[in-house]
């Protein structure tokens, strides 16, 4: 007696269990389909679908152009790096500089300025990749050194 008791308890709550799923699933499906008749359901469906796709369209649109940002935003300059220093010592100053200039790819440009009384020389040298083809003064590398950080 007590195995055919204890399996008529598990059978009830079991039944329980799936009335209450069925009867949530049912509730869902009425609030579904609340204020439509019989022949309307594929038309609530099928707006359902086209709000989706609508949707899947507009956030395809919002990743391309964050990509789009993404990629843009690195092309301008991030990263800067100065060093002044004194090239001649028979002058007084720190006028002269390096100006290390580069964007999200350490790809950008340095820019000495030579500066003595009589005469300003300004000199510039392309880096890609936080290389340059062109042989670096020492106060190039370090205004380099201090962008590339």
């Amino acid at each position: 007696m007590n195995a055919e008791l204890v399996l008529l308890i598990v059978c009830g709550v079991w039944i329980a269990v799936l009335s209450v799923i069925f009867f949530l699933f049912f509730n869902f499906f009425r609030k579904l389909t609340k204020g439509t008749k019989e022949n309307e359901l594929l038309k609530v469906l099928s707006r359902i679908l086209k709000v989706q796709e609508e949707n899947s369209n507009s956030i395809a649109g919002v990743e391309k152009e964050i990509k789009r940002i993404d990629w843009e935003g690195k092309c301008h300059v991030q990263k800067v790096g100065i060093i002044r220093f004194n090239p001649f010592k028979e002058i007084g100053g720190d006028h002269s500089f390096s100006l290390a200039l580069l964007d999200g790819e350490d790809s950008g440009a340095i820019i000495t300025c030579l500066h003595t009384r009589e005469r300003t020389r300004v000199y510039m040298k392309g880096i890609k990749k936080g290389k340059s083809e062109l042989e670096l003064s020492g106060e190039e590398k370090k205004a380099l050194e201090k962008a590339v950080k």
